[in-house]
C-alpha cells in the first residue's frame, strides 16, 4: 500500500508554526495576516487540510477545536491559515479561543489525500476496506455528510466497524447507516504534524505505529 506523505518534517514544522502565528495575529487584531511560504509546493499544492487544537490537562488531551477543508480550497499554506482561524473561533462545539488560552493549546495539522470512493459488493465488506491507522472516513448521503480524520479511531481505540458507525453519526445519520445501499463511504489518508507541547517541538505522527501498538492494525495489512 502506498502511503500518503507529500511533505518533509521542515515543511510540517512550517505549517504548524503558520497555524499558530495566524491564530495569534487574528486574536490580536481581528485580521488575517498575509500568507507567505518559503516552500513553493505549499503554495502550489491543493490538498484538503484540517487544523486541530487540543488542551493538555491531567486527564490527557482534550479537544478545543477542529475545522478544515476536506477537498482543498486554494492551496495548502493558505488553507492551513484559514482552517486555523476557523478552529480557534468558529467551531460550534466550543466558545472562541482567547489569546491567553493559545499558550495552553497544542496544534495539529493534517494534510489529506484525495478522497477515494470505496466500492464493495455488499455493505458488510466495508469493514475489510477500512484500516485503522491508515484511513480516515468521509460519509455522504443526500444533504448529510461527515468526516473523521484517521487519528480519531487510533486515539479512541476503535475497530473498523465502530469507526464506520461513528463516521455515520458524525454525518448526522444512524450508526448503522453504512449498511444502507444509498450511503457513500469514502476513505483517505492524512499526513499529520503536531506539537508535543504548546509552542514546543513539532513531529510527524506515526499513526500506523500507534495503531499497531494498540492492537488495532496488523502490519501485514499495510502491504495489501
Amino acid at each position: 500500500m502506498k502511503l500518503f506523505k507529500p511533505y518533509n518534517i521542515e515543511e510540517g514544522k512550517f505549517l504548524v508554526s503558520l497555524a499558530r502565528r495566524t491564530i495569534r495575529e487574528y486574536l490580536k487584531t481581528g485580521h488575517t495576516p498575509k500568507v507567505e511560504s518559503p516552500y513553493e509546493r505549499l503554495i502550489k499544492d491543493k490538498y484538503g487540510v484540517f487544523v486541530t487544537l487540543e488542551v493538555i490537562s491531567s486527564r490527557g488531551k482534550m479537544l478545543r477545536g477542529c475545522i478544515g477543508f476536506p477537498f482543498g480550497h486554494s492551496n495548502v499554506a493558505n488553507d492551513v491559515a484559514l482552517a486555523a482561524i476557523e478552529s480557534a473561533t468558529s467551531d460550534p462545539r466550543f466558545p472562541p479561543l482567547s489569546l491567553d488560552e493559545l499558550s495552553e493549546v497544542v496544534i495539529e495539522v493534517s494534510i489529506l489525500s484525495p478522497m477515494e470512493l470505496i466500492k464493495v459488493k455488499k455493505p458488510k465488506d466495508y469493514v475489510n476496506e477500512v484500516k485503522i491507522g491508515i484511513h480516515g472516513l468521509y460519509v455522504s448521503w443526500g444533504i448529510y455528510s461527515g468526516l473523521l480524520l484517521p487519528q480519531v479511531p487510533v486515539d479512541y481505540g476503535w475497530d473498523s466497524m465502530t469507526f464506520l458507525s461513528e463516521a455515520c453519526i458524525k454525518a448526522g445519520l444512524p450508526p448503522d447507516a453504512w449498511l444502507e445501499s444509498g450511503v457513500k463511504i469514502y476513505r483517505f489518508q492524512a499526513q499529520v504534524f503536531q506539537e508535543l507541547e504548546p509552542e514546543g517541538r513539532v513531529v510527524e505522527r506515526d499513526l500506523i505505529e500507534e495503531a499497531v501498538k494498540k492492537g488495532l492494525l496488523n502490519k501485514k495489512d499495510i502491504e495489501k
